[in-house]
């Protein structure tokens, strides 16, 4: 069995799930959060609408500097609702998806780099980068979601077994 193949059941769990807790943002609420320090719940949306594009880059591209010393920073783009943050989600997940699928076993040994204003933050092998950098990171900004989600008396999915509001089945 391949390293993709291996992959690709963890990546399909934990975008399923990100999937159905992005789908219960109301799109009244994109604006609330939690503390004035916190992000809004639309930007932890859209943030985790944006992460599944982040594998092609790691599986194509030697480095990533997100914030390339002259250069224009990367931000997250803060989507406008519950609809255009599930497009660019299921959009960033079917290329995710492709791009493992085609990822070679030496392609995911071989390293990547993520940098910021031309310092190197890690360097990986590109399996690891996608498991942690995107899968990790995901699952992550995901809890804070069903947080946000909770505050606002939101039902919480049933992810790894029930939530107080599903039992899971």
């Amino acid at each position: 069995m391949s390293i993709a193949e291996l992959l690709l059941p963890e990546f399909d769990q934990e975008v399923a799930g990100t999937r159905k807790t992005l789908e219960r943002i109301p799109n009244d609420k994109l604006d609330w959060k939690a503390h004035p320090k916190s992000n809004t719940i639309g930007w932890v949306g859209s943030h985790l609408a944006e992460m599944p594009s982040w594998v092609e880059i790691t599986l194509t591209k030697d480095s990533w500097d997100f914030e390339p010393p002259g250069g224009e920073p990367y931000r997250t783009r803060v989507l406008g609702s519950r609809e255009e943050l599930l497009a660019e989600f299921d959009k960033g997940v079917a290329a995710a998806r492709a791009a493992i699928e085609r990822a070679s076993d030496e392609d995911l040994k071989s390293d990547f780099s993520l940098l910021q204003g031309g310092k190197v933050l890690f360097t990986t092998p590109r399996y690891t980068s996608v498991r942690s950098f995107m899968l990790n990171h995901m699952i992550h900004h995901r809890a804070w979601l069903c947080s946000y989600l909770r505050l606002n008396d939101i039902p919480v999915p049933a992810l790894y077994g029930p939530s107080g509001d599903e039992s899971g089945e």
